[in-house]
């Protein structure tokens, strides 16, 4: 009795158990633990008692195999013991007997958070925040997604960059190694939509709200070794300010040429390449950069104002480290090779 009654106050675990039934009322806080701190790590004691309960979900389970509720209660015992891989299926076969039910919504999310499977857990917090909106803990558990999310992009690849010609807006996608059936893209007049599964097992979702309307039926994209390169026709040959835009939309300038500094071509149309990098660099310094954009635009500023130190450290601590270290001091690594070093709850590979 005083172990159940220090488990219920330690882990807000109610389980009564009556005969072969078994009663069990969560009223845990779901936050249960940072990081992936799991009971086992916490006491030898709680962890048996809950290896107890979960081997009494599973008798109960081989009575009732259709109880939604024993599921996600066995959900979270294996959430608990930090096995992450049975408690997402027991999760998903909770939902499957009952699609409505919240829980077993956010104790599958939390695993796939757990299994460093970031995009699937963002999806599956956001569509158990519409089962219950009043929850406080799938706000919470989202923000850690995105967070997690934002790191493994900032250290992988910068998310897309875009550039313009006369007939064409191309978007160029800086992932390696992925291959043409998991790539997916989508054309409308004033929207593109791209889904890619990276060679992690990670999605990443490009959705944009497009500044003037396209050709959707002439518009294509290609997948290379070193990139993916998205190629949308334009409806005029005018020069977008920005990719994206909503609301009123800024009036269209012609593409002017001048008569020097002219690149030489024999197609029936001339670019001024010299105006055309001067505008863009007068754009980007006053753009006004949020999240991810911000950070690497500073790393620009900094490696641009820097000294030739600052740079060859800069330089060799992110190629020699693969991406994942940014070090100014050149005195500290000029004299070592500079390791690999992931963020926390990431693991470095090699494709």
């Amino acid at each position: 009795m005083y172990q159940a009654q220090s488990l219920r106050r330690a882990y807000g675990l109610g389980f009564i158990l009556l005969g072969d039934e078994i009663s069990a009322e969560m009223s845990l806080q779901r936050r249960f633990f940072p990081s992936q701190t799991t009971l086992s790590k916490l006491g030898p004691i709680v962890s048996s008692k809950v290896a107890g309960i979960l081997c009494e979900l599973t008798k109960a389970l081989e009575q009732k195999p259709d109880d939604a509720q024993y599921y996600c209660q066995r959900a979270y015992c294996h959430i608990l013991l930090g096995n992450y891989c049975d408690a997402v299926a027991d999760a998903k076969k909770s939902l499957e007997l009952n699609p409505n039910n919240s829980i077993a919504m956010l104790r599958k999310g939390i695993c796939e958070y757990h299994e460093k499977n970031y995009a699937a857990a963002l999806e599956t917090f956001i569509e158990g925040q519409k089962l219950d909106s009043a929850d406080p803990d799938f706000t919470v558990w989202i923000k850690k997604c995105q967070e997690a999310q934002n790191g493994v992009f900032f250290f992988f690849f910068n998310r897309y960059d875009w550039y313009q010609t006369e007939s064409q807006v191309i978007i160029t996608l800086m992932i390696k190694n992925v291959q043409k059936n998991n790539v997916n893209v989508e054309f409308s007049e004033k929207e593109l939509s791209a889904l890619v599964k990276l060679p992690s097992g990670e999605d990443y979702n490009l959705k944009l709200r497009l500044l003037h309307p396209i050709i959707p039926e002439q518009s294509t994209f290609k997948v290379l070794s070193t990139k993916i390169e998205i190629k949308m026709k334009k409806t005029e040959a005018v020069r977008w300010e920005k990719l994206e835009g909503q609301g009123d939309v800024p009036k269209p300038k012609q593409f002017i040429a001048d008569v020097k500094n002219l690149y030489p071509s024999s197609s029936h149309y001339t670019r001024n390449w010299d105006k055309l990098v001067g505008e863009i660099k007068e754009e980007e310094k006053n753009e006004k950069l949020e999240g991810d954009a911000a950070l690497n635009k500073l790393f620009q500023q900094i490696y641009s104002d820097g000294s030739d130190e600052v740079k060859r450290a800069m330089n060799k601590s992110f190629m020699e480290s693969g991406g994942t270290v940014l070090s100014t001091n050149w005195s500290d690594v000029g004299k070592r090779k500079v390791e690999i070093n992931p963020p926390d709850d990431m693991e470095w590979k090699k494709y």
